[in-house]
């Protein structure tokens, strides 16, 4: 099925790019009630279509021989409050974490980073292992792209795999250009209206899968 292909190529090309680690997780929709997720105990660079499997709703294994992730809660909660989101990626970026760490916000000072809007943090580091959890995630994250959780990671929505990985690696890219600016004084950040030109001319499924295509290119050398 070419979309568990693409959702294993993701992660393997999130943790290549080391955006996730050995505890990440990414889904995909599947219907109303399921979605695909790569199992807890697999191991993200060398993942395969046999390390995933499909969860309900409700948070039970609908189908695979693994278990789930214990944050499964994140992707069943987020995907019961938003009908739009058919992609979810739970990253534990280095330089979005750094920032949500010490509270700094996450600011557009870059382009692509503009497409992310704001990015609400959700206050608590502990790992959102129950529904209530992920119900309160859900709510943080509300109409967002993406939301940080603090000194934890990342939770990056998107309307396919393509555009949610799009939007993952520009979430890191700017936090990690916002966070080097820091340290030699004030970045610029983009005013509202330069951000309103950002999203009308890079929201766009061609720039999304060449970053796709970027990333892949590199996988496909280390295969």
């Amino acid at each position: 099925m070419a979309v568990m292909r693409q959702l294993v190529d993701a992660i393997r090309m999130l943790a290549e790019a080391e955006i996730i680690d050995h505890a990440g997780h990414c889904s995909v929709r599947q219907d109303a009630l399921t979605f695909h997720i790569n199992s807890g105990a697999s191991v993200r660079p060398t993942l395969t279509e046999a390390d995933i499997v499909t969860v309900g709703l409700d948070g039970a294994t609908a189908d695979g021989a693994s278990k789930p992730p214990l944050e499964r809660h994140i992707h069943a909660e987020i995907y019961r409050a938003r009908p739009d989101v058919q992609a979810i990626m739970h990253t534990h970026p280095r330089w979005s974490t750094f920032l949500s760490m010490t509270g700094v916000a996450y600011q557009p000072v870059m382009p692509q980073g503009a497409l992310l809007g704001e990015v609400p943090v959700l206050d608590s580091p502990l790992s959102v292992n129950t529904p209530e959890a992920g119900r309160r995630l859900a709510a943080a994250l509300g109409n967002a792209r993406a939301v940080f959780l603090r000194s934890h990671g990342a939770v990056i929505v998107g309307g396919d795999i393509i555009e949610c990985f799009a939007l993952a690696v520009y979430a890191e890219d700017n936090a990690y250009r916002q966070y080097m600016a820091l340290q030699i004084g004030v970045p610029y950040v983009f005013t509202e209206a330069e951000q309103q030109a950002c999203r009308e001319n890079l929201w766009s499924p061609g720039l999304f899968r060449k970053v796709w295509d970027h990333h892949h290119s590199k996988l496909l050398e280390t295969r």
